[in-house]
């Protein structure tokens, strides 16, 4: 990473305090963070030119999931070099199918890493997909 160009991730759970966690773990890393707690946000910020490296996401959410952001992001071709990634409580293999079918890059169990060995993963697949 680059001082000049640092990287950038979109923070999307409907947990305030799992997103100011991550937000502050990428953003001492020297990451720009936004972070929202909804689809329509996330799209939203999006939309209006956010250039996301890497898209961390819950699946389950209260209103729109996980599922729906990865359609929109396809329907809409919103940052397709993105690294999508989906942060979840659910350990269920059906689901993972599914969200790397619509694309995700990943995903992980929340409960299977700390978030120093989450943000490492993804830093590591930032790194990688930007050619670092």
């Amino acid at each position: 990473m680059t001082e000049s160009e640092p990287y950038s991730v979109l923070l999307l759970d409907d947990d305030q305090f799992l997103l100011d966690m991550y937000a502050k773990k990428f953003s001492d890393e020297g990451y720009e963070v936004q972070s929202c707690q909804s689809v329509p946000e996330a799209v939203q910020i999006l939309e209006k030119g956010f250039p996301a490296d890497a898209i961390v996401f819950d699946l389950t959410m209260p209103q729109d999931d996980g599922f729906a952001l990865l359609q929109l992001l396809r329907e809409k071709q919103l940052s397709p070099a993105a690294v999508k990634v989906v942060l979840t409580n659910q350990s269920s293999e059906e689901e993972e199918a599914k969200t790397k079918a619509l694309g995700a890059d990943a995903y992980i169990v929340k409960a299977t890493m700390i978030p120093s060995e989450v943000f490492a993963t993804i830093n590591g697949m930032v790194a990688s997909r930007r050619g670092a």
